[in-house]
This record gives structure tokens, sequence and C-alpha cells, in this order.
């Protein structure tokens, strides 16, 4: 199949999971990149108890792998360490184009990634990169817990389509109104958290997205100076981590991350 008949095949896949929209798709016009947001949105949608068809992940992998590739991979191996700061990389880009051991979700407590089509929020970037596959392995997880997920805590799937090794989902604090030591609390937790469960499963290298910042509203530079305190100190303690790459997609954080860091890179 070429990209379009695979567009094709998947969309009509999922619709036939999803017949109630059969009509409003119907309207949309037939062009590529109308398409491939359908298909965005149709897998955000899916419900995530629905078994999947190894017909349908053999074409969606394809798929998806190509896309991959030809983003970019970018080897979180070759981020140089900040002056000063051993272990320690900052990126500004896409995160799901990391090839690292492991990147960081910020998710919510269903864990189950976003079901808004289309969202702009880096749950349903990773979720839509790395395949249906990371839902339904989400979804195993949360029937066997048989609750949401706490906050500050943190799971491990693997990355399937991503250029990631494995996934690292973690729910941080939501503000409401101010931010309490508690929330800063958390915040701390869901970065020691999400080390911790990679130093235990041997893993290298870890990128972190700004975990509770966009829609979970904790402040930017707040955030940031959380974030850097506590993977500063995890690195001053011996495990299997040697690389934590602070991703950051908009220049706002990035020059947070540069002040907050001492870098001009």
């Amino acid at each position: 199949m070429d990209r379009t008949q695979q567009l094709a095949y998947l969309n009509q896949a999922l619709l036939n999971h999803l017949p109630q929209l059969a009509g409003e798709v119907a309207a949309l016009p037939g062009d590529e990149q109308t398409q491939r947001r359908l298909l965005r949105a149709l897998m955000n949608v899916r419900p995530a108890e629905l078994p999947l068809d190894p017909d349908f992940l053999t074409v969606q992998d394809a798929f998806l792998s190509a896309e991959r590739e030809a983003k970019g991979v970018v080897d979180a191996a070759t981020l140089p360490d900040l002056p000063g700061h051993p272990g320690v990389a900052l990126w500004q880009g896409d995160i799901t184009r990391l090839k690292a051991d492991a990147i960081v979700n910020a998710a919510n407590r269903a864990l189950l990634g976003c079901f808004h089509p289309c969202h702009g929020c880096i749950d349903n970037a990773i979720h839509s990169a790395a395949g249906l596959q990371l839902r339904a392995a989400c979804y195993t997880l949360m029937a066997a817990q048989g609750h949401g997920e706490p906050t500050g805590q943190a799971k491990i799937t693997s990355g399937y389509n991503l250029p990631a090794k494995y996934v690292l989902h973690t729910v941080g604090p939501i503000i409401q109104g101010g931010v309490t030591d508690q929330d800063r609390g958390l915040l701390a937790s869901c970065y020691r958290s999400c080390l911790t469960l990679a130093a235990e499963r041997g893993l290298t290298s870890v990128a972190f997205c700004c975990i509770s910042t966009g829609e979970f509203r904790f402040p930017n530079e707040e955030a940031a100076a959380i974030a850097v305190e506590t993977v500063t100190r995890f690195l001053q303690t011996p495990s299997s981590i040697q690389k934590v790459i602070f991703n950051v997609f908009q220049d706002k954080d990035l020059q947070i991350y540069r002040t907050l860091l001492g870098s001009t890179r």
C-alpha cells in the first residue's frame, strides 16, 4: 500500500468501530491532509477496551514508522551536556522525535491518553505517534490497578512506534488558584518517581516534558525550578541514569531553562 491507500484503510477500519461518525466523515474532503487529520482524530476517540486487529496494526505501524523517519529522529546520546551540569541536556522540539530510553508523558488520572480529537496536549501527541498499542497497554495497567492514577507516581510502557524504547507516564498536580506546598511536593514527586522507575529498569536516558504546565496551570518558571532541583539531586546519587534531557517546545520555556541552567544553547 502507498500512503494514500494506508490512510483509506486505517480510517475505514476505525470507522467500522465508530459508525456514529460515518455521516460526519463522509462530508470531509478527500485530500491527504484532511484524511491524515481524520486518522489522528479517530485514533484519539477509539475506545480503549476494544481489541486490536493484527492486520490493522501492521498497516498502522508501517504508516507511523514512515512518518517517524520523515520527521527525523534525534538521538538523545548526541545531545551535549550543559556546562556545569553533567548528565543534563536541554533540547527544544517535538518529544516524539527523541530516541531516548524513555520519554515522559504528562498524563491524566485515567492514564489512557487524550480523547479530545487532535488536541494539542503532549498526551495526545505521544499516543498519536506511538499508535493504538500504547492506549491498550495503559488500559491493561489501569484495569489491573482498579482506580485512577495517583498524582506524583509513575507507570512505564513500551514506546511502540516512537523512537523511544519506553514511555513513563506521570500525573502532575492541577493548580486550582495559587500553588501550594502540596502541589510543589507532588510535582517534585513526578520527577523522582519517573527517574526511580527508570533506574529500576536499568535505563540510561530519560527525556522530560514540562510536567503540569499548560493545561494543568502550574506556573512555568516555578515548575522548571522544581524540575531542575529534583533532577539535579537525583543525579547526585549513583544509578543507571546517565543523561536527563529537559525537552521544551515553547520559546518561553526554553528561555526559562536556559536561565536556570546558565546556558546559551
